[in-house]
């Protein structure tokens, strides 16, 4: 019974590697706090981050929307007040995440360098080289086992 179980239990393990995820992260280098909220079919609480902070989330498909977005504001209640918002969407499909970036109410990183990167240097990022988005689609894709990194103030 024990080796069965012990089977099993390997088998649980193994399985758990193979469909691993990695995360949706926003890395705060400039010198002043962002408030950011993950958003699907729900919103989570405000999460701010000062200098030098992050904020992480694993890749996670919503069982309504499927893609989520992490909404970012210069102001602390920017979500609810129609201040400028930069929106890092994500949607998890399979073994693959597509990852976007866009703004909305105004452009809140103007003349702050902004990335949208994953952590495989093969993968495309998405730079906004003046926190202003270019002209044209901006949806890119990676493994989802890596982690995209959208870095403030680049």
């Amino acid at each position: 019974m024990f080796n069965k179980l012990s089977l099993l239990a390997v088998g649980a393990a193994l399985a758990q590697l193979t469909s691993a995820v990695g995360y949706a992260r926003v890395k705060n280098n400039c010198p002043f706090d962002v408030t950011a909220w993950s958003v699907g079919t729900d919103i989570s609480p405000a999460h701010t981050l000062r200098h030098g902070e992050s904020y992480g989330e694993p890749f996670t498909r919503d069982p309504k929307t499927g893609g989520r977005a992490i909404k970012v504001t210069i102001q602390p209640d920017g979500l609810w007040t129609g201040k400028p918002q930069t929106i890092y969407a994500y949607n998890l499909d399979g073994n693959t995440i597509w990852y976007d970036l866009s703004d909305v109410f105004g452009d809140a990183f103007t003349g702050h360098k902004i990335k949208l990167a994953s952590s495989n240097k093969d993968c495309p990022a998405i730079v906004w080289e003046d926190g202003v988005p270019p002209a044209g689609s901006q949806v890119k894709n990676c493994g989802a086992d890596w982690d995209v990194t959208l870095t403030l103030c680049v």
